[in-house]
């Protein structure tokens, strides 16, 4: 069930970074207004953060969706929205009305306050299924589990028999019966 599970994480996760990222990648002023809109990080890096985020976020996604380094995708991906959450909440308790540009826009907006806390829901609720998939990266349909099989998994495979009892053992239990 867990694999299933996974899978799922996996393609939620990794369907919402890559629409976030692909909203925002033909229109980098947005992004660029919407990271400066928060007030806080220091304006020397606010360019460049407004300009690779979108990136960043197609590429964690595409991993995520094609399980590909999965642990690592979701590391990122974890840290991202525990960033954005505290993000959204800080701008919420400054009194600052402001787009969250989690899919493109950004700046100041009237009433955005009355959206704040569905997106920290929203990023919670991802940030959980992020979280799952760091402690439990393996899942149905990863190409991990193709590109990074290990000795281990092959010979296991090898040495068991159709109900996953051990020939080796299968053979001792034979032969002492001889």
């Amino acid at each position: 069930m867990k694999d299933w599970f996974g899978l799922v994480a996996r393609l939620v996760t990794g369907g919402v970074w890559i629409a976030a990222g692909a909203l925002k990648l033909p229109h980098p002023a947005d992004s660029v207004r919407a990271v400066r809109a928060y007030d806080l990080l220091p304006e020397a890096v606010v360019p460049t953060i407004g300009h690779l985020l979108p990136v960043v976020e197609i590429v964690v996604g595409l991993c995520l969706v094609l399980g590909v380094l999965v642990r690592g995708a979701s590391l990122v991906s974890a840290l991202l929205f525990l960033a954005f959450i505290v993000g959204i909440s800080t701008a919420w308790a400054r009194g600052l009305s402001i787009e969250c540009g989690c899919f493109g826009g950004g700046g100041e907006i009237p009433d955005a306050a009355a959206a704040y806390p569905g997106e920290i829901a929203r990023d919670v609720g991802l940030l959980a299924l992020s979280l799952w998939l760091v402690v439990r990266p393996s899942s149905r349909l990863a190409l991990d589990n193709v590109l990074f099989r290990s000795d281990h998994d092959q010979s296991t495979d090898d040495t068991t028999d159709h109900e996953g009892r051990s020939r080796d053992g299968a053979e001792e239990e034979l032969a002492q019966d001889r």
